[in-house]
């Protein structure tokens, strides 16, 4: 049976992250876009990776940032990976030798995606974002323009509990990446949806 992993992003508070964990999640991601409502800043990055352990991967998100911006972040706050949303290069993405995750806008006309995009990505987050936009939106894209790729896909935009389970019997993604399909406002999580949330990727695990 394949294991779905799961990712919570935007987080911001230590209440979330807490519930996050004893539901098993695998990734957290940590906003460090300004424009995002689920921004935070350094030290509330810092409290957070305190509290993860050692099996929960952190992921710094980006987008559009200078390469100056983002070094001395990332040697203030040990993320362990980090993902970057906008129009930065494979070159670009690969410079600050961290592992990365490329969001790739699939929203809109969405666009053509191969596994000759971002070859050294240790995988492609998926998203309905429009390009230029940032993810977040609570809107799911068209899952049928997704092509067969080597690369491990990482399905994100729109996912909740009622439609997170047919999105995976239907893409078998790596893993999903969710938002505001657990939130009860912006950056503030829902523990019931959370809980769902993880249930339901369980049950489509089984199937």
């Amino acid at each position: 049976m394949a294991r779905t992993r799961i990712k919570f992003c935007g987080i911001t508070r230590i209440e979330d992250l807490d519930i996050a964990i004893d539901l098993g999640v695998d990734a957290i991601g940590l906003v460090f876009c300004p424009a995002s409502p689920r921004v935070i800043d350094v030290q509330q990055a810092c409290t957070l990776i305190d509290r993860c352990g050692p099996f929960i991967t952190s992921v710094g998100l980006f987008m559009n940032q200078d390469a100056s911006t983002i070094s001395s972040l990332i040697e203030k706050v040990p993320v362990d990976m980090l993902q970057f949303h906008g129009n930065e290069s494979e070159q670009f993405c690969s410079s600050f030798e961290l592992p990365y995750l490329k969001s790739i806008a699939m929203g809109g006309k969405g666009r053509a995606v191969s596994d000759a995009d971002y070859v050294s990505a240790s995988a492609l987050l998926l998203d309905s974002n429009e390009l230029g936009q940032p993810g977040g939106s609570g809107k799911s894209f068209n899952w049928e323009k997704i092509p067969a790729l080597a690369k491990p896909i990482i399905l994100a935009g729109g996912l909740d509990v009622d439609n997170v389970s047919d999105a995976i019997r239907q893409v078998r993604p790596y893993a999903v990446d969710v938002s505001s399909g657990i939130e009860s406002a912006k950056g503030i999580k829902e523990f019931n949806k959370m809980k769902d949330f993880v249930s339901s990727v369980r049950d489509a695990d089984e199937c």
